[in-house]
């Protein structure tokens, strides 16, 4: 029978937590590491295990280190699946019918994150940051051209957090050449359906932008009204 774990006890999670937040994390992190540098400088065995053992720099800081590390990085498929799942209710009109979903945040054979009877959909969960994020705007375009390359009569909606971000890259003038230069199956498509017709990502966008709606999700659910303060 397994063991009922005590409410009491840490649980590996929060004591592999405790383990980073005290070795330092934020702007902290990189001046806490960057005086362990200088504080290494000339010293032998003896005297560098002294000052690691001050700093915690022990044999539990590397295994809670991994642990996180291993949760973390299914962090993006839970939020892909939470995001879509909690917008729903928001986004669905009276007697919306889904007809499909899509909730992994890569791959997973399906066309699209969303399909309904009246619209397909794609979802960025996505904190912009503002500077030069080309993974990110690689992923918009993509996903705006899946979105325009369907055949259908029903509404095309990408949902984001803060619009303004994905609107100034899809209005400025990074070549395409570059934006599916990491993704050769895509390029093949676009190429395929617009030979050199394009070679800005604004050239190509003002003839879309009235064909796939742009939504932001703090707009319109509430949970996530937060990210606007």
């Amino acid at each position: 029978m397994a063991q009922r774990q005590n409410p009491d006890q840490p649980s590996s999670f929060d004591a592999a937590l405790a383990a980073i937040q005290s070795f330092g994390t934020g702007p902290g992190l990189t001046t806490k590491i960057a005086d362990i540098e200088r504080g290494l400088e000339g010293l032998q065995r003896r005297d560098a295990g002294k000052l690691l053992h001050r700093l915690a720099v022990d044999d539990g800081l590397l295994p809670a280190a991994l642990t996180i590390k291993d949760l973390s990085s299914q962090i993006d498929v839970v939020v892909h699946a939470v995001g879509i799942l909690t917008a729903l209710p928001h986004i669905l009109e009276p007697r919306e019918v889904v007809q499909s979903l899509s909730l992994g945040a890569r791959n997973t054979g399906r066309a699209h994150d969303l399909v309904t009877d009246r619209q397909i959909a794609e979802f960025k969960f996505i904190r912009w940051r503002g500077g030069a994020e080309a993974i990110r705007q690689n992923g918009v375009f993509v996903d705006v051209f899946n979105l325009v390359n369907t055949e259908t009569d029903k509404r095309r909606v990408l949902y984001v957090l803060d619009k303004q971000y994905p609107l100034r890259f899809l209005g400025n003038r990074r070549a395409i050449s570059s934006v599916l230069s990491k993704s050769s199956s895509v390029a093949a498509r676009f190429h395929a359906a617009h030979g050199d017709g394009f070679e800005h990502v604004c050239d190509y966008w003002r003839t879309v932008e009235d064909v796939v709606e742009i939504i932001d999700l703090r707009d319109v659910v509430p949970a996530l009204r937060i990210e606007q303060r």
